[in-house]
């Protein structure tokens, strides 16, 4: 190239930007981070929209412990786009994040460091240390939370352990008591004997446990009260009912054995068994089974109906004592022999039976899980243990049937990870059934109120439907030493609440606000009884968890100024339906009637490419500091977007490689079309509409019609659609067309020209659009376009988190107009000549789309369209020609399109190439001055310049 061919170079309009190519996410996201935190942004965005209208979204506070994994993420990054994408809109969206700070797990970690409380170190120390342990998981789940490009009230967060959070607690379990909620029960619960305390439904998660599998014979005391004949009870013998069961160590505790009255049952005689047997005569095959016995050596003997075997007296299997025969429903034919052992202490269902007949619980078994003195052949040994030990005293008594082992699914402490046992013991409950106020406000009335919430996805609400129903009951005391006290003063002698329990309620909370929870443990009695005091106890139980976090709507919401009750939107995990969702729902309706939230979202697990549940043994854990420390939190806050949260959310190294390229074209489409603004001035250089060329009046309507779709896929939690339809914009409306087909009048037009200007008055619309649709995902990425968008400093905010929707773009093209009809067919005219190209560079006719020529043969109609651009439709197509002629002169070698009525030949152009604009035209070197360039070039560089109308 000449010398002067060179200079041409400074002619051209080049790209040029500080936003850079590569993003660097890992290094330059703290910085960012850092800026947004020294210029206080996120309380400079609630200054900013302070008054308008409210969106709440609350959050449900994760547990304090533990560094945050890949589920953690996924739910925080899920509010924040929510939030963002309100205060986008404008509304007043603040952010207050939350910890769940007492219980169990705390109490395990600081009994690993300094023993247990009451043994090597006092109660009160103890407490203090489980203070300072979840204060400091605090900061660092904080800290990480942060790094995620959540913006909130960090400085400010609620923790159920704050003195007066918990001072609130105390007055939410008031407003129960008031109200006649709280009741006290003895019945069988949930229990773990390694923690020492009751559980509720929603710290109850299933996992495999092997468990024996074993048919016991209860002998009949008195058979000829059996009704049958008496030849055949001389033909039966000595007479057992079969039940089965895999729980042996629940034998100790037996002191009943159910039948269903409706059902029929069997006196089965054969050889090989012990004697002959009871058993319900629907379940005969498979006790056969079971037992090894082919049927056709069964003789049955008699048929019995189970109303006629109450209070029918057995043998204890092992102890010298006889337990009658009761009836009750639970009994059915799913399982087992239809005759079920009976041990109130250890099930709901043999609870409520034993105490229609009036008999009580043993209590054999400690807190610890040992049973005690009492307990008759097995003092002394842990439940865990016992099994073995009763199945040989069931052998030794000739009572043993049949044993196996069996895999199950079995109950377990979703805490210490344990198999769990019911045990019958004395616990408060919120009653959903037995008080008189709550029949209707909580069982029927739950079930009213939600009607009133959305449930996202709509399955939520058979979920919740089906977790109240199972659960009528909440057992909300525990065992504990670290968490908020039941303040409750309990009569010595008739155990009824002392009279003026309400009043006394708001005493303890003023107190707890000052001191903690401490306030009630070091309370003297006297100085709020009185004389009363030496009549009364303090109750030491303590409350569940997830009673701590369900009245959040009121410790929280509804004590906080910039807060209120009921939140607008919950969000949580799938298994929040038995946690927080329903403890919050419960306690709500509790105290106010009402359900807590108008809409509650729901998001999947994460799992892994497979689907498997992602666990250290499987090695298929992805930690969410590694994908920040190595691709940046913007690549994983796009995976969250880009996948389907109502599903399980599969995620693997390969799948982030896919999303972290799909970030790089958003993000290359937003470098383009900033490069594209070097030397423009808004307040100088912006045209208005009427001055638009059509292809840039078109791109601004696209972008207007798609920034409708966005906000509407953001208020309907669709945010993997907005993923595609961001994807669809940079892929094929931007970089398949509109930013293809400009880059020529870009480059080559006077700087100054209407031409240019037009390309970046729309680029300017629509990268100022564009970085606020990306702004509640891509939170990082948007805030940095937003730097570096030419603006005056008047109009720029601190960041683009401080902005709203931008509300310059418009329908410049009415659909159904006849300018939108030609930019459709341009637009569908393009993509089809890209493949013909496409296919004549793979036929080595062309290296590249401007050698080519092409001659589009077109329908009349589509004729009529496409001439309407004259030559201009060579830019349009990115050829160096295009010709428009009849379908019916198409030749034999022309190539079919997609489009109906449409055919094309490309040719490689015989002409020179343009050594500025790179166009092959006939007109190059007809100026003297300039040989090397095409008529165009020479005008752009030495005369008044070319003008275009349409692309």
């Amino acid at each position: 190239m000449s010398e002067k061919s060179n200079q041409y170079k400074d002619t051209l309009n080049l790209p040029k930007t500080g936003f850079a190519m590569k993003a660097n996410l890992a290094q330059r996201e703290p910085a960012r981070l850092k800026h947004w935190y020294e210029i206080n942004l996120y309380e400079k965005i609630r200054d900013k929209f302070s008054g308008k209208q409210q969106f709440i979204l609350h959050d449900g506070p994760p547990y304090a412990n533990g560094d945050i994994h890949l589920g953690h993420s996924v739910n925080k990054i899920l509010k924040d786009i929510i939030v963002k994408s309100k205060t986008l809109q404008g509304y007043d969206a603040p952010y207050v994040p939350g910890w769940d700070c007492h219980g169990l797990p705390i109490e395990h970690k600081v009994e690993g460091k300094v023993g247990k409380p009451g043994q090597k170190v006092d109660h009160k120390t103890f407490r203090k240390k489980c203070r300072e342990y979840a204060a400091k998981q605090v900061e660092g789940q904080k800290k990480d939370f942060k790094r995620l490009g959540v913006l909130g009230a960090w400085d400010n967060p609620y923790l159920t352990m704050d003195y007066k959070t918990e001072g609130n607690i105390v007055r939410a379990l008031g407003k129960i008591v008031e109200r006649g909620h709280l009741v006290r029960g003895f019945k069988p619960v949930y229990w773990s004997v390694v923690g020492g305390s009751a559980l509720a439904e929603a710290e109850v998660e299933y996992q495999d446990k092997q468990s024996y599998s074993i048919d016991v014979g209860f002998k009949v005391i008195d058979s000829k009260n059996l009704d049958v004949d008496e030849s055949v009870l001389a033909v039966a013998g000595d007479i057992d009912v079969l039940i089965w069961t895999t729980t042996p160590w629940t034998l100790p505790a037996n002191q009943a054995v159910s039948v269903n009255p409706e059902l029929d049952y069997v006196l089965v005689k054969a050889e090989g068994l012990l004697r002959t047997i009871i058993v319900a005569q629907e379940l005969l095959a498979t006790v056969a089974q079971r037992l090894t016995i082919e049927e056709d050596k069964l003789e049955i003997l008699g048929v019995i109906k189970g109303a006629s075997l109450e209070n029918i007296l057995l043998q204890h299997p092992f102890y010298d004592k006889q337990v009658p025969v009761l009836l009750g429903d639970h009994v059915t034919t799913e399982a087992g022999t239809g005759c079920v052992h009976t041990a109130p202490d250890h099930g709901v269902d043999d609870f409520n039976v034993s105490r229609k007949y009036g008999i009580e619980t043993l209590n054999l078994l400690g807190d610890n899980g040992v049973f005690g003195e009492a307990t008759e052949l097995f003092a002394g040994e842990h439940v865990y243990k016992v099994d073995d030990k009763v199945v040989d005293t069931l052998k030794n008594n000739q009572a043993l049937y049949m044993s196996s082992k069996f895999s199950h699914s079995y109950p377990h402490c979703w805490r210490t990870k344990t198999p769990l046992i019911f045990r019958a013991t004395p616990q408060w409950f919120i009653s959903m059934s037995e008080s008189g106020q709550l029949d209707k406000p909580l069982l029927d009335a739950v079930k009213d109120v939600c009607d009133e919430v959305e449930w996202v996805p709509n399955w939520g609400r058979a979920r919740i439907d089906g977790m109240l129903a199972s659960s009528p009951d909440w057992c909300v005391s525990r065992q504990r030493t670290w968490g908020v006290p039941i303040t409750l003063f309990i009569h010595k002698q008739t155990q009824e609440l002392h009279p003026d329990s309400v009043e006394l309620f708001s005493k303890i909370a003023q107190r707890i606000d000052q001191e903690g929870i401490e306030a009630w443990f070091e309370l003297d009695s006297a100085e709020l009884l009185g004389a009363d005091h030496e009549s009364y106890r303090k109750a030491s139980d303590t409350l569940d968890v997830w009673f701590d976090s369900g009245v959040t709507h009121y410790s929280v919401l509804a004590q906080r100024d910039n807060l209120r009750a009921p939140a607008d939107l919950y969000l949580e995990g799938s298994d929040q339906h038995r946690g927080w969702f329903q403890s919050s729902l419960k306690t709500s309706m509790a105290m106010t009637g009402r359900p807590p939230y108008k809409t509650v979202l729901t998001h999947g697990f994460t799992v892994d490419a497979e689907g498997k549940k992602m666990s250290k043994s499987l090695g298929n854990i992805i930690a969410p500091q590694e994908v920040m420390n190595v691709m940046g939190a913007d690549v994983l806050r796009l995976w969250v977007a880009a996948t389907d949260f109502s599903a399980e959310m599969s995620v693997s190294d390969e799948i982030l490689k896919r999303v972290s390229d799909s970030y790089r074209r958003i993000r290359n489409t937003a470098r383009f079309m900033l490069s594209n603004l070097e030397g423009f001035s808004p307040d100088v250089d912006l045209l208005d509409s009427d001055s638009l060329l059509l292809l840039d009046r078109w791109a601004i309507t696209r972008a207007h019609f798609l920034q409708q779709e966005i906000i509407e896929c953001y208020n309907e939690f669709n945010f993997h659609q907005i993923y595609q339809k961001l994807h669809n914009f940079c892929v094929v409306d931007m970089g398949g067309i509109y930013l293809d087909i400009i880059k020529d009048r870009q480059y080559t037009t006077q700087s100054n020209s209407v031409a240019r200007r037009s390309a970046q008055t729309a680029l300017y619309h629509i990268v100022h659009a564009f970085s606020r649709w990306i702004a509640p995902i891509l939170s990082f990425t948007a805030d940095e376009i937003y730097e570096h968008i030419p603006m005056s400093s008047s109009d720029r905010q601190e960041s683009i988190h401080l902005e709203e929707l931008y509300s310059s773009l418009s329908n410049l093209l009415d659909k159904s107009s006849e300018e939108d009809k030609l930019m459709d067919s341009i637009s569908t005219l393009k993509v089809a000549i890209n493949k013909a190209i496409e296919s004549a560079r793979s036929d080595s006719v062309v290296k590249a789309s401007l050698e080519a020529e092409v001659v589009v043969y077109a329908s009349p109609e589509l004729m009529s369209q496409y001439d309407k651009l004259e030559d201009e439709l060579r830019f349009a197509l990115i050829t160096s020609q295009a010709v428009v002629k009849p379908v019916a002169e198409a030749p034999a070698n022309a190539l079919d399109t997609e489009i109906d009525g449409v055919k094309v030949v490309v040719e490689k152009s015989s002409h020179e190439k343009c050594i500025r604009c790179w166009h092959y035209r006939i007109d190059v070197g007809s100026d003297g001055e300039h040989p090397e360039l095409c008529t165009r070039c020479v005008q752009n560089v030495a005369g008044s310049g070319e003008a275009r109308a349409y692309a």
